[in-house]
């Protein structure tokens, strides 16, 4: 039985992950502050990782997967406080790569600054450098949208409760930008690949082969809900975060390295549904923007 231990395992993609490995019998270590409920059949270890002491000196772990870490100082202080580990699996984000590059974002390419993500994306990139200076034989994920049962985060939860509620939809310009997603299911899949494999290649872009446009994600939602979906373009209004829970950007990511390891992605009405199905009995748990308060003060 492999010991890992995963950063967070409260929310969305930690929890997930943490679910995910121990029903395939590793056995899980969870470091949190122990504020949420906890999982079941996982050990918490109870710390805040800005405070760790000597919290983690007495275990070994055959791989940590720090979800968690948004800063070089995160990754700083679980190195300085675990005591023995085999793997470190880093989930950054694919905000690392400026918006100027050319497209599909492909490892080899420089990284820095990107004017949408901001800090975010410096910070995550500072987190990767200092940990593949400590740990060469790390690996970094860099993801796109994140989707699936857990999504605590108000977008595809944002067009569900639109369906529910039986409303039209919004749709910034004429719908054609496109977004690429990642279930989180694969992206635990990926990480299980990793751990068994060891691929030469540290550093993975992970995401769906296929990108879909605004009008095929909004469309895939409320055939989900099973709600008979009325579009209405938004062309005079400046910043779609105003009423549209994506950025006006769009961008792709060359994920030849992580086909290697996983050919197939998750058909994305499939994943849909079960991020649906989670949602509907957990509404309380996605953190709401007022989009629809914006909608009806200004489109109504």
């Amino acid at each position: 039985m492999k010991r890992i231990l995963v950063t967070g395992g409260t929310v969305f993609v930690s929890k997930y992950i943490a679910k995910y490995f121990e029903a395939k019998k590793y056995e899980v270590y969870v470091l949190n502050r122990g504020t949420k409920k906890q999982i079941e059949n996982v050990n918490l270890i109870c710390a805040d990782r800005n405070d760790l002491k000597d919290c983690l000196l007495k275990y070994s772990f055959d791989a940590i997967i720090d979800v968690c870490a948004y800063n070089q100082n995160d990754i700083r202080n679980i190195l300085t406080a675990v005591r023995e580990f085999k793997d470190y699996i880093f989930i950054s984000s694919s905000a690392v790569y400026p918006e100027t590059n050319e497209q599909p974002f492909s490892e080899n390419q420089k990284t820095g600054f990107n004017s949408i993500w901001g800090k975010y994306g410096t910070d995550k990139l500072e987190a990767e450098e200092y940990l593949l200076s400590k740990v060469p034989n790390a690996y970094v994920l860099r993801p796109p949208y994140l989707y699936g049962p857990m999504q605590n985060v108000y977008r595809e939860p944002f067009v569900f409760e639109c369906a529910l509620k039986k409303r039209k939809f919004y749709i910034p310009n004429d719908g054609k930008m496109k977004l690429q997603f990642f279930h989180v299911e694969d992206l635990c899949k990926v990480i299980e690949k990793i751990l068994k494999t060891h691929p030469g290649e540290h550093i993975l872009n992970v995401g769906n082969t296929e990108l879909v446009d605004i009008n095929t994600f909004v469309e895939l939602c409320y055939k989900v809900v099973g709600t008979p979906l009325e579009k209405v373009y938004v062309t005079n209004h400046d910043n779609q975060r105003d009423y549209f829970s994506f950025y006006n950007y769009e961008y792709a990511l060359d994920i030849s390295r992580q086909n290697a390891l996983l050919p197939e992605q998750k058909d994305l009405f499939k994943g849909l549904k079960e991020s649906y199905d989670w949602f509907k009995d957990n509404p309380n748990e996605v953190i709401k923007k007022d989009y629809i308060k914006f909608i009806k003060e200004n489109f109504e």
